[in-house]
């Protein structure tokens, strides 16, 4: 039984430090703080913009779809359309998009652009050495029959 606990355990220790996991993890981490700055961002600045027009909080907005709408929470009546949630859901995720792909994926693509370029023309060089070198073998090989033929001819 201990043998299948410590396979057990190396198994555990085995997965916990595959690299896709750590990186998880990571992601996980750094997404959480990340929602705070795009929370602030909404909260600070668009949610100010918004209110300029109408009210700062976008939850207030709403449409009463059968009336009569009064009340808040649990003793409001009606049927209410929270389309003011909506949006400002919508606005959020959209504004961490931008920021992820602006400030993440668009450098990280054009940094791994212009490594493959790199390695595309150090295998063009390589390609080029090996064939060079390949001329010149055969060259070798040519004088070297040459050779053979005329000496065996001298004799």
């Amino acid at each position: 039984m201990s043998e299948k606990k410590a396979s057990v355990w190396q198994g555990f220790k085995a997965f916990l430090m595959r690299g896709n996991v750590v990186d998880l993890a990571v992601a996980v981490v750094i997404g959480a703080a990340f929602t705070n700055i795009v929370n602030s961002v909404v909260k600070g600045i668009i949610n100010p913009l918004v209110g300029a027009v109408g009210t700062k909080n976008l939850d207030s907005y709403s449409s009463c779809l059968k009336g009569p709408c009064t009340g808040t929470g649990d003793g409001a009546t009606g049927v209410r359309i929270l389309w003011g949630s909506v949006l400002g859901a919508t606005l959020t995720f959209v504004i961490t998009a931008a920021v992820v792909y602006f400030l993440m994926v668009l450098p990280m693509s054009k940094y791994l652009a212009k490594v493959e370029a790199r390695r595309k023309s150090k295998e063009g060089t390589q390609e080029i050495i090996e064939l060079t070198e390949l001329e010149v073998l055969k060259e070798i090989r040519d004088l070297l029959v040459a050779q053979r033929g005329s000496g065996h001819s001298e004799r």
